[in-house]
């Protein structure tokens, strides 16, 4: 009876809550989520009068929640997400001022929004997202002004925005989508500045996007697709620079795409604006959008000819242009290599070296219509040859004159190449002649700070070296890029990739660095042979290498180094597997009486969650991108399908071994105790609050940890993400 807290969650505890747990007068805290819970909640709950914390997510409980749920009015935090609970909303709650966080998403519980909720001074979350209430949105909710969180979506809510949610000047997440909604978009809501989630899709809404939208300055999400929105799509969105998925597809836009959209740098996941009226030729700006991995401009009217500058979009996997009418050359992307024709057509006349697209410049010509053609084209060839060769004589000339200058800045920059190498002074020359001046054909790697070309130097040593894109800020701070580097070159850790030496200069400014044989950890996994063959005794061990790189980096440097951008693509592996962390193209030294401000880098998609709001950077961005990399381990691939708002909501119920990469042979008793741990992992690393990430050095000291040494209480058969996400590291 003095009993004040009960946590039983994570077990596999099953059958019905005892009516008897109602005797419990003193309970204060009674977490039972994530087990098998079935059958009702006792109305009994009604006498638990000391309650302050009722956790049941993530089981199979159904009938209805208890009338009296709140009735002693102590109660702040409700989670019965994803359980078949139906029937009203308990009366009690209206009156239950006490809330913090509400959470009734996922269930089958019906009710008026506007008349079945009160208004809650200290709420900051609310989570009734799939259920099926109605009515309109109240204006208690309005007068909640603590709430960061609301997600009301995939109901049957009705009526307008209300233009009172302005009021809730800390809201964060903003989830309406999936309703029955009309009227227009309130421009009042484009003053709530911490909004960093904005979904209003599949509604029935109308009017154009408001002019304001420009004021959302912490903006990352913006999905309004799905409705009935019209009139022209507005300068202003390009204001919003902090935006990562951008939908505004499935409405009636008309005009151009305005090249505004092209500001938006930090755009990665997705930029979709098909099925709309949009027409006019698309802007040559787009192609800045270097980091976007996602874009759609089908079904719309769209002519002209595909931007060339398309092809800088480095990042780019997917291009979907159809159904417009575009003519001309496809830009290659990288990526793009193995892209769908479907993507592409029909059109008015693409072309490209795509499957089933038909080539550029060639036109069939019939066998009996070719003698007259190549007749009369004879002469003019002729002709054309004449004047072809008179043009390479003065072009050569002319590079000759230019090449002239250029060979005493070289001469300049060999004095200046500082190297530390492993047989003596690695000449300058030496890596101008073995890259042919750089020469496209040397380049095996492309990033958002350079090219990477592998070069064989005179003693044959391979290496690479990686040309940085010269940028003002760089040239103007000489003295801080060659004092960083030379801190980099004194590197020797046996999980880093070597770099022997820098030059820097206005002619060239490169790193020279080991060259490491199988390529990046990214390539191999997506090589489907090499995937196989990187088993998960490899994989574990690859994640092992990369923790005691950030270690080194972290804790055993003086000053210590933030790298900023590990990546699966800057994780080299060589012939054996082994991985080194590689390109410290970004990477600033962290001195610790700085405030540690820094231009926005790294490569987004990997890049820790309190950068959109801030670029203050520490070594837990490092460590939520280890995250990432290790998930990426698990699954094979890049984990976004797991970001989208549902890991950060810790609302994913999904079994670890549906997630695992396929290709490697199944996991022996071993290696599943090591992948729940990498799971465990990753997840404490991917914490939305950098203080609730592990360091590196206990997330190195938990990876070299024996996994049998602390069994996992769950079978692996059974693990599901919800264990991973609330285990203590």
């Amino acid at each position: 009876m003095n009993l004040e807290y009960l946590d039983l969650f994570q077990n596999q505890i099953s059958r019905s809550i005892p009516k008897t747990f109602g005797k419990l007068q003193s309970l204060q805290d009674l977490r039972l989520y994530d087990n098998k819970l079935s059958g009702s909640l006792p109305q009994e709950f009604g006498d638990l009068i000391s309650l302050v914390e009722l956790g049941l997510a993530d089981n199979s409980l159904s009938g209805p929640l208890p009338i009296n749920i709140c009735s002693g009015g102590r109660l702040r935090h409700l989670n019965v997400f994803s359980n078949m609970f139906n029937g009203p909303i308990p009366s009690s709650l209206k009156t239950c001022t006490s809330l913090v966080k509400i959470v009734l998403s996922e269930n089958q519980l019906t009710g008026d929004i506007s008349q079945d909720f009160g208004v809650y001074p200290q709420l900051t979350k609310m989570r009734l997202a799939s259920n099926r209430l109605s009515g309109h949105i109240s204006p208690n909710i309005g007068a909640c002004t603590q709430l960061t969180v609301l997600n009301l979506a995939q109901n049957m809510i009705t009526g307008s925005i209300p233009p009172f949610l302005s009021k809730l000047s800390n809201l964060v997440y903003l989830s309406l989508d999936y309703n029955h909604l009309t009227g227009e978009i309130p421009p009042e809501i484009c003053t709530l500045n911490n909004l960093y989630s904005l979904k209003l899709s599949s509604n029935q809404l109308s009017g154009s996007i408001p002019t304001h939208i420009e004021k959302l300055g912490n903006l990352a999400y913006l999905d309004i697709s799905g409705n009935r929105l019209s009139g022209l799509i507005p300068e202003e969105l390009g204001a919003c620079m902090k935006l990562q998925s951008l939908k505004i597809n499935n409405n009636n836009f008309s005009g151009n795409l305005p090249a505004a959209i092209g500001n938006l740098a930090a755009l990665q996941i997705m930029l979709d604006v098909s099925n709309n009226n949009l027409s006019g030729v698309l802007p040559q700006q787009l192609g800045k959008l270097e980091m976007l991995e996602y874009l759609n401009l089908s079904h719309n009217q769209f002519s002209g000819s595909i931007p060339s500058s398309f092809a800088s979009i480095v990042s780019l996997s997917t291009l979907d242009v159809s159904y417009n009418d575009l003519e001309g050359p496809v830009p290659t992307a990288r990526l793009l290599q193995n892209a769908s024709a479907s993507w592409f057509l029909p059109n008015k006349g693409l072309c490209g070296n795509f499957s089933g697209m038909p080539p550029c410049y060639s036109t069939p010509i019939a066998a009996h219509k070719k003698g007259k053609i190549l007749g009369f084209l004879l002469p003019i060839v002729l002709v054309m040859g004449f004047v072809i060769v008179a043009a390479i004589v003065v072009i050569i000339i002319l590079t000759r004159k230019k090449r002239n200058p250029q060979e005493s800045v070289t001469a300049e920059a060999r004095d200046l190449f500082s190297v530390w190498n492993f047989d003596g002074r690695l000449a300058f020359d030496d890596i101008v002649r073995a890259t042919e001046d750089f020469d496209d054909k040397y380049i095996i790697g492309t990033g958002g700070y350079g090219k990477v070309y592998k070069a064989q130097l005179q003693d044959g040593q391979l290496v690479a070296v990686k040309k940085l894109h010269q940028t003002e800020e760089e040239l103007n701070d000489e003295r801080r890029f060659c004092s960083e580097m030379e801190i980099l070159t004194q590197i020797r850790q046996r999980s880093i990739v070597k770099m022997y030496g820098f030059c820097s200069h206005p002619a060239y400014k490169f790193l020279v660095y080991d060259y490491i044989q199988q390529g990046s950890l990214h390539g191999i996994l997506e090589n489907e042979e090499l995937a196989k063959e990187l088993d998960w005794t490899k994989r574990i061990a690859v994640a092992t290498d990369v923790a005691q790189a950030i270690l080194y980096l972290h804790h055993e440097c003086s000053p210590p180094i933030i790298h900023r951008d590990i990546t699966s693509n800057n994780i080299l592996l060589d012939t054996s597997f082994k991985a080194f962390v590689s390109d410290f193209g970004t990477a600033r030294i962290l001195k610790p009486d700085s405030s540690n401000w820094s231009a926005l880098a790294g490569t987004y998609g990997y890049m820790a969650p309190e950068l959109a709001y801030t670029s203050v950077v520490t070594e837990k961005c490092d460590v939520y991108s280890f995250g990432l990399v290790v998930l990426e381990l698990v699954m094979g691939k890049h984990p976004r399908d797991l970001l989208d708002g549902s890991l950060a909501s810790g609302e994913e119920a999904m079994l670890v071994k549906d997630i695992l990469d396929q290709r490697p042979t199944t996991p022996t008793t071993t290696e599943e105790k090591s992948l729940a741990l990498l799971v465990n992992l990753a997840f404490s690393c991917l914490e939305s609050s950098p203080q609730a990430r592990p360091t590196m050095q206990k997330a190195y000291q938990m990876l070299i940890q024996q996994p049998c040494s602390s069994p996992s209480p769950v079978p692996f058969s059974a693990l599901t993400l919800q264990h991973g996400m609330h285990v203590d590291v």
